[in-house]
């Protein structure tokens, strides 16, 4: 059976999986936050905020309910931040900052699907909405060894930010956006759930 790959917005009902993706994936790290701390960045901002559900695609049952069977198999969670500043791991975020920069603080894709591009997936959706919003830049930290994976995807890394509180080896990263809109991504992909766990797609 194959799945299908469905990138909506952040629902309540989402938060138990979405902490215990983000608690697999950081915990070992030492920069797992917490639900209340995770829950006020995506407050701030739900409209940069996105879920990434697997459903049953070919070889399902063609009677069952279409939702049946999903599970959440990745996050992300970006709110505007001042250039080269970032939000504190674990601090609750009470307002958007005004700003033209927006900062992808947390994408996480869980272990058994990383491999099949799915944080791609999700950033390419993160950057349409951006461009859409009238954002000129995103920014994020990588941490855990992941800045090859966002310099692969286009960021940069910039100098003379210190990553306080984000590990050893966190850096600083930003990629410009250009103007226009482009579309959302709602794609299906085949073969899931298989793939070997990595440290990409993560951070």
């Amino acid at each position: 059976m194959t799945w299908n790959a469905r990138i909506r917005r952040m629902a309540d009902d989402d938060w138990e999986d979405v902490v215990g993706l983000e608690t697999r994936a950081y915990a070992a790290l030492g920069l797992s936050e917490g639900r209340a701390a995770l829950e006020s960045k995506a407050r701030v901002s739900p409209a940069t905020c996105f879920a990434l559900e697997l459903v049953p695609g070919l070889g399902a049952d063609p009677g069952a309910d279409p939702g049946a069977g999903a599970r959440l198999a990745g996050y992300l969670l970006a709110l505007p931040y001042p250039e080269r500043s970032y939000p504190g791991l674990a601090r609750s975020e009470e307002a958007a900052a005004p700003s033209r920069n927006l900062h992808l603080h947390d994408l996480v894709i869980a272990e058994d699907v990383r491999g099949r591009g799915l944080g791609k997936r999700l950033l390419g959706r993160l950057t349409a909405a951006a461009r859409a919003q009238g954002y000129e830049q995103i920014s994020l930290i990588a941490v855990g060894g992941s800045h090859t994976f966002w310099s692969a995807s286009g960021f940069t890394a910039r100098d003379g930010v210190e990553a306080r509180g984000y590990g050893p080896g966190s850096v600083y990263m930003t990629m410009a956006l250009p103007s226009g809109q482009v579309e959302g991504d709602r794609t299906a992909v085949g073969g899931l759930p298989i793939g070997a766990p990595s440290r990409e797609e993560v951070g």
